[in-house]
């Protein structure tokens, strides 16, 4: 999955919050908390200081793909995603995009995630077909998920399902600790704080297919008022 050159902005909305510790498990959520790290496929992709090194704005890269979302019990969350994205119409054309964020979160009354980033986050693009190959810029959106769910694998235990704002499934994860694996939950390098608004939006990846990708807004009229969000690029 691949979107245009700079962000997907989605507008939805969100139902009310209630405090992370005020959910009550029902039968889709009742395997164990939503509390800890979670981590796809073969597990090499993992929340924390293994991942990534947010002072330099950069990765330590696994060996293989996948995704990993960590919650603490007190509204915190780190995300680390490695992903391929392909091209159909040029299949030697492959994006390579790695990212990583932290913020806060809440676990809306209507079964929701609603995320906001700290604005401290950051991603890596590779494009060898575009005109810029290699940028590392700042990512600081909030993200939407419709749905999450929890149920037990009998051979793996725990597994986490997380549906994004168009209801498309998340790689399931399976449960690495129930200690949350996570850098310190606080701004980790000098950014421009997040600008908040009735906003919700999905990352998906990025497109540097056109000259301009080196930087680039998205504007997006909310409920309550106009949200600008802005993407500047570093060339490596």
């Amino acid at each position: 999955m691949i979107i245009t050159p700079c962000i997907w902005l989605v507008l939805a909305s969100l139902a009310p919050s209630v405090l992370t510790q005020n959910i009550v498990y029902d039968s889709i959520h009742n395997a164990t908390p939503i509390i800890g790290t979670w981590s796809s496929g073969s597990k090499s992709v993992v929340t924390g200081a293994g991942f990534a090194n947010p002072a330099n704005m950069s990765f330590n890269y696994p060996p293989v793909t996948g995704i990993s979302y960590s919650f603490t019990d007190d509204g915190f969350y780190e995300i680390a995603r490695y992903r391929f994205n392909g091209n159909g119409s040029e299949p030697t054309c492959i994006t390579g995009v790695i990212n990583w964020v932290h913020g806060t979160y809440e676990l809306n009354s209507n079964g929701s995630i609603t995320m906001t980033p700290l604005g401290d986050g950051y991603q890596q693009v590779q494009d060898p077909c575009a005109a810029v190959s290699n940028f590392v810029e700042n990512l600081n959106i909030t993200e939407f998920y419709t749905q999450w769910r929890i149920f037990t694998d009998p051979t793996y235990g725990p597994k986490l399902h997380l549906f994004q704002y168009d209801g498309a499934p998340l790689a399931p994860q399976f449960q690495v600790s129930t200690t949350p694996n996570m850098l310190p939950t606080q701004p980790l390098r000098n950014v421009t704080p997040p600008m908040t608004g009735s906003l919700a939006v999905s990352f998906l990846g990025v497109n540097n297919s056109a000259p301009d990708a080196r930087r680039c807004t998205a504007a997006v009229l909310g409920a309550a008022g106009l949200v600008v969000l802005s993407v500047a690029s570093i060339v490596i």
